[in-house]
């Protein structure tokens, strides 16, 4: 269906007491959609119509205190958006105390450990994921460099009638980190830095299944290094998941790991950074049974350059699958100097970025020593970085921007885009692999310092996707997981419905 988006108010708001001391903050947003009928896609006018989310946070701090609260309405919620979202109440409220040394939070709280991979509790409301903690974060800095973290709560599932819902498994961890260029001023002197740190984390829920036994504690573990000498640097993690059987993994009792490296380096106009990721069997939830993007204790994150053009970003998103992927990116960004030839009198910049993933290997047949009637259901074995030769997804990119003068400046994009519809659903009614190809021209003219015109021109031209024209920018996405190889093709586990 059409709808037209109205952002009715969104501001932020500071306000000093007379009290010395005492400071207000928050901010507030409101967001309004009217439905229309979309005769193109067959979609009708819904009977509410309209649809309106609100928001509104308040935030106290006085000296070493501070309470937040934060007010939600859904009347009734945004389209996307999942339906017990619904009334009006308080869905975020917090107390807290903080020192130099100590950071401690009761109530609802926002926390990641290292990447994400192992915990990332987060909020991003355009697409209505909001995964908070409900219960208490202690950061603790006994000396500079030093850094413990501990959460232990439950997860937020829900707003339904006004009221905040929580899922009834537990999250229970915490993470080190130790920086030595600060720790004791090791490294301080030196050109090369040095950080480490670990983090472990458990979920705890009593879980039936009529089939199969279900663990009711999953922990997962890991670590991570970060280094640097001069222009060059490295960030790298690895973490471990036990064995949690669920609806994403088709119930299956393998342990799952995420691998991250990234290296790089970088000086005065040119940067060149290459990335690395391998993951399987790491969908972590605190219940099993759940979907979506409901209830997720851990974040993968993609190694995918995030487009803004409309038919880049809108059109073929990515969505990286937790159940099993090899990916790999590299970036490279160069400015050819100014006053020359080629770069012209500003300079002219250059941004190729080049990504792509691949679905693991899973060795399943016996040959390898493994009998997939037993009963442990440990169905395939897989290696770090290995990937097999079956594509789910390609991201080739250019970017070349030049000034041409104080008045003018131009650009010019082209992307190349391979899709494994199979695996990763951009068209409902396509097959096998997706190709197209999308080229911008971008041109802004200043017509002072306050105002300014610009124009942009896409085009696409697409291989394998027949009803790309009928279906528009805004057909809805899923995903699908490949859990496991057979002899004749892949089975495929839906992600959600």
């Amino acid at each position: 269906m059409k709808k037209i988006l109205l952002p009715l108010f969104l501001g932020t708001f500071v306000s000093f007491s007379q009290q010395e001391g005492l400071s207000v903050t928050g901010n507030v947003e409101s967001t309004f959609q009217y439905l229309n009928e979309d005769t193109l896609i067959g979609a009708k006018q819904p009977a509410e119509k309209a649809v309106l989310n609100n928001y509104a946070l308040v935030n106290f701090t006085y000296k070493n205190i501070r309470a937040g609260t934060r007010f939600e309405s859904y009347l009734p919620h945004l389209l996307g958006y999942p339906d017990r979202y619904s009334g009006s109440g308080i869905g975020y409220r917090y107390a807290g105390y903080s020192t130099e040394q100590l950071d401690f939070t009761v109530g609802n709280f926002y926390e990641q450990f290292g990447n994400g991979m192992i915990f990332r509790s987060y909020e991003q409301r355009q697409l209505g994921i909001d995964n908070c903690m409900d219960g208490l974060n202690l950061r603790f800095r006994p000396v500079p460099g030093f850094e413990i973290k501990t959460v232990y709560g439950r997860m937020r599932y829900s707003f339904t009638n006004g009221d905040l819902v929580n899922d009834p498994g537990i999250v229970r961890g915490f993470d080190g980190y130790i920086d030595l260029a600060n720790f004791y001023n090791l490294l301080a002197e030196s050109k090369f830095k040095l950080g480490f740190g670990g983090s472990f984390i458990s979920k705890y829920q009593k879980a039936n299944h009529a089939q199969y036994y279900m663990p009711q504690n999953v922990g997962s573990y890991g670590g991570r290094i970060d280094m640097k000498y001069s222009k060059f640097f490295l960030n790298a993690e690895y973490i471990i998941k036990e064995n949690d059987p669920s609806v994403d993994n088709g119930f299956i009792y393998n342990n799952g790991h995420a691998a991250y490296v990234n290296v790089g380096y970088t000086q005065k106009g040119l940067g060149v950074i290459l990335y690395a990721k391998s993951i399987d069997n790491m969908s972590f939830r605190t219940d099993p049974n759940a979907i979506l993007t409901d209830l997720n204790i851990n974040f993968n994150p993609a190694l995918t350059k995030s487009h803004t053009e409309n038919l880049a970003a809108t059109l073929y998103p990515y969505a990286t699958q937790p159940v099993g992927e090899v990916a790999f990116q590299a970036d490279v960004f160069y400015k050819i100097p100014k006053e020359t030839k080629i770069g012209g009198k500003y300079g002219t910049e250059i941004n190729i970025n080049f990504a792509t993933s691949y679905r693991p290997v899973r060795h399943v047949s016996t040959e390898h020593g493994i009998d997939l009637a037993d009963s442990s259901r440990v169905v395939y074995k897989t290696g770090l970085f290995e990937k097999s030769d079956s594509l789910y997804y390609r991201d080739i990119n250019i970017e070349i921007k030049r000034t041409l003068n104080k008045k003018w400046k131009v650009g010019a994009k082209y992307f190349h885009f391979n899709f494994n519809n199979n695996v990763n659903v951009v068209s409902k009614d396509a097959h096998g692999m997706i190709a197209c190809h999308i080229g911008v021209i971008d041109v802004q003219y200043k017509i002072n310092k306050k105002h300014s015109i610009r124009m942009e021109l896409q085009g696409l031209w697409t291989n394998g996707d027949s009803t790309l024209v009928s279906r528009g920018s805004g057909s809805n996405t899923s995903s699908y997981y490949v859990v496991n190889q057979r002899d004749k093709g892949d089975w495929f586990i839906p992600a959600g419905v």
